[in-house]
């Protein structure tokens, strides 16, 4: 009898991160060594930061007179901060407020010092992580109680992605400027990461999937690559959007869970007991 198998399809880096977490969980959570599941890394996207100096500027110049800055996300935060080597508050002569969408990129933030100053920057999240999300981060923002009609936001995002946020700034009056600062690159069909999915037994698999576009990507490899489809494979997603393309694509069950890696290894070692 075949093992279960945990897919995680987040970027390299940031897999070998939570893998090691569940592995963790999983050998001290009482599960049978006979039973302990095969953890596959499949990095549906990389992330590859922009890098040249007009970008920089650009950035500069667009925080020079900046009310507040989103992040969009911890890569959207490691992409600044590498590009610029500069301390947050040197970039105007007022401190900008940061809104950001999750607890992750909470913690980019202070891995850089940002929100731990002497007179600390305002990092606006929402406050209940059930809304890690672009909506949440909008009711958090209403509640300042902003004139929005005099204010400046600049976003701070990779190529693609939702425009939900930026698009309820501007009808509210805000002046918005969205700056890519990343691009996600998609798994190569070629890549040997695929070789395990080919001989998997999706009826024993549950995929980490953390990523719409990611999701949406996988979908299409799937049906342009693969026999077998994924009516017989569990998913689990930290977000309703991500969920939503995941049944979209096919997946026979889907779970939703709370945000964080916390929730996901939770969820990872309760699926593991079925």
């Amino acid at each position: 009898m075949s093992t279960k198998t945990i897919i995680v399809t987040r970027p390299a880096g940031q897999a070998r991160q939570l893998i090691e977490v569940l592995s963790h969980h999983i050998e001290h959570g009482g599960v049978a060594k006979r039973s302990l599941p095969e953890i596959l890394s499949l990095p549906l996207l990389t992330i590859a930061p922009k890098s040249d100096d007009h970008l920089a500027d650009h950035i500069v110049s667009a925080l020079s007179n900046a009310d507040l800055a989103i992040f969009v996300s911890p890569n959207a935060i490691e992409s600044v901060m590498r590009l610029l080597e500069q301390d947050w508050q040197d970039f105007s002569k007022k401190i900008i407020p940061i809104g950001v969408m999750g607890g992750s990129s909470q913690l980019a933030l202070k891995n850089h010092g940002i929100g731990l100053e002497e007179n600390p920057t305002p990092i606006i999240i929402p406050k209940n992580n059930e809304q890690w999300d672009s909506e949440g981060l909008w009711q958090e923002l209403q509640s300042l109680k902003w004139d929005w009609q005099h204010k400046k936001v600049v976003i701070f995002k990779g190529g693609g992605g939702r425009d939900w946020l930026a698009d309820t700034l501007k009808n509210a009056g805000a002046k918005v400027e969205a700056i890519s600062t990343y691009v996600r690159i998609p798994l190569d069909i070629d890549n040997p990461a695929w070789h395990a999915i080919r001989d998997l037994d999706f009826s024993k698999s549950l995929w980490l999937l953390t990523s719409s576009e990611a999701v949406r990507y996988l979908g299409q490899v799937m049906q342009d690559q693969f026999t077998q489809n994924l009516n017989t494979a569990s998913a689990l997603c930290p977000h309703h959007n991500i969920a939503d393309a995941a049944e979209l694509i096919g997946f026979g069950e889907v779970f939703t869970t709370e945000p964080g890696d916390e929730a996901l290894v939770k969820a990872t070692l309760a699926w593991l007991t079925i």
